[in-house]
């Protein structure tokens, strides 16, 4: 290196530095995402999520029973938030999401339990996602052992002894906690938000760097015009990226598939809003950024959140509250419910209402800022 090499060398990195001081945007990242991950993804995460929902069809209302639920509780894994009167009832309320565990207590539980005779409790949980019901099966593992250790004594004690019941486990939606099962479905909300946000972000910001975007607005086309007519092709880019990874899920990890017209229809709703409200995002973005490497570093900052915080990579209802506050505003997470819903548990639609409204008023909201601030550009 020559001697004068250093002040040249000197005056580009002042040069750089003053640049990326006055790109307020680049600043922001440099500073603000990794404070972000390190505080939200690590509170956030927990790989032994507890306090997940359960539910307890109890046909027996002795204070054994009680004792089996009140020691399920104790362990901390789960919270008895539903008392179903009926099967179907319970069914539902596992077939929705809406508990991770269903427990069903059978008539005849207390006389088995002083007879002696060796009584059963079913638990079914929701392996839809295997790491969550490992958690929850957790609670029940131990319950003939230690939930009537107390309730029991003296003779009936030792003619209850060994374990006076069982639990009959039965794992559904997923009944060999396969994860290609429940991460492949996962993967299609994640694939169309990384390319479908990231892609539209990154092309219409090209055109402003072009120069083309304004002569666009300048034209009669109305702001909401223009932007149906730039996302319509991406629309049906999204449709046939979603077509080839539900083949690829099928063919290559034997991920099951809707059962019912019903269940496609329901699915095809779900996927039309998602991808919409994706490619709305990606807009909005364009109409912040002033380069594509903003409208890079800007989609990160939802894509990190969706990874993390949507159920995708850790269990959902394993998340602190606030954490699933946060996750209810992103729409993956409602396509990750519909998508996994449809496929593993054979929903329909009247089954997924609340996620299908999250995402049309998801897109109402991203769409219509994208086309005031398209307006305010132009203007």
């Amino acid at each position: 290196m020559k001697r004068d090499s250093l002040p040249r060398i000197l005056a580009v990195l002042l040069k750089e530095f003053t640049q990326l001081r006055r790109d307020r945007v680049t600043y922001a990242m440099i500073l603000l995402l990794p404070v972000m991950q390190l505080l939200i993804f690590g509170y956030a995460i927990n790989m032994d999520p507890r306090h997940l929902p359960a539910a307890v069809l109890s046909h027996d209302t002795s204070s054994v029973a009680a004792a089996v639920v009140a020691t399920m509780e104790r362990t901390g894994y789960v919270d008895v938030r539903y008392l179903p009167r009926s099967d179907a009832e319970l069914e539902q309320l596992l077939r929705r999401g809406q508990v991770m565990l269903a427990v069903t207590i059978p008539p005849d539980f207390t006389q088995r339990v002083l007879k002696g005779e060796r009584a059963q409790i079913l638990a079914e949980a929701d392996a839809s996602d295997p790491q969550a019901a490992a958690g929850a099966l957790a609670a029940v593992a131990m319950l003939p052992t230690e939930a009537l250790t107390h309730t029991l004594v003296g003779p009936v004690a030792r003619r209850s002894s060994p374990p006076p019941f069982e639990v009959v486990v039965h794992r559904r939606y997923n009944p060999e906690s396969l994860s290609p099962v429940h991460i492949v479905p996962g993967l299609l909300g994640i694939i169309l938000s990384m390319t479908l946000v990231m892609m539209t972000a990154m092309a219409v910001t090209r055109e402003r760097e072009r120069g083309t975007m304004e002569t666009l607005l300048s034209t009669p086309a109305t702001p909401g015009e223009i932007m149906v007519g730039k996302l319509t092709p991406y629309v049906v880019v999204g449709l046939l990226q979603t077509v080839v990874v539900l083949l690829m899920a099928r063919v290559l990890f034997s991920v099951p598939m809707a059962r019912t017209p019903a269940g496609w229809g329901a699915l095809a709703c779900g996927i039309v809003l998602f991808i919409v409200g994706n490619l709305s995002l990606g807009y909005l973005i364009s109409t912040v950024a002033r380069s594509q490497l903003q409208a890079m570093q800007m989609s990160l900052f939802y894509l990190l959140p969706s990874i993390f915080l949507s159920g995708f990579a850790f269990p959902f209802l394993g998340l602190p509250a606030w954490a699933r506050l946060l996750g209810e505003l992103l729409p993956v997470t409602h396509f990750l419910r519909i998508v996994r819903g449809v496929l593993l548990k054979g929903q329909v639609l009247a089954d997924m209402g609340d996620d299908l409204l999250a995402l049309g008023l998801f897109v109402l909201a991203v769409a219509g800022a994208a086309i005031a601030r398209s307006r305010t550009t132009l203007d």
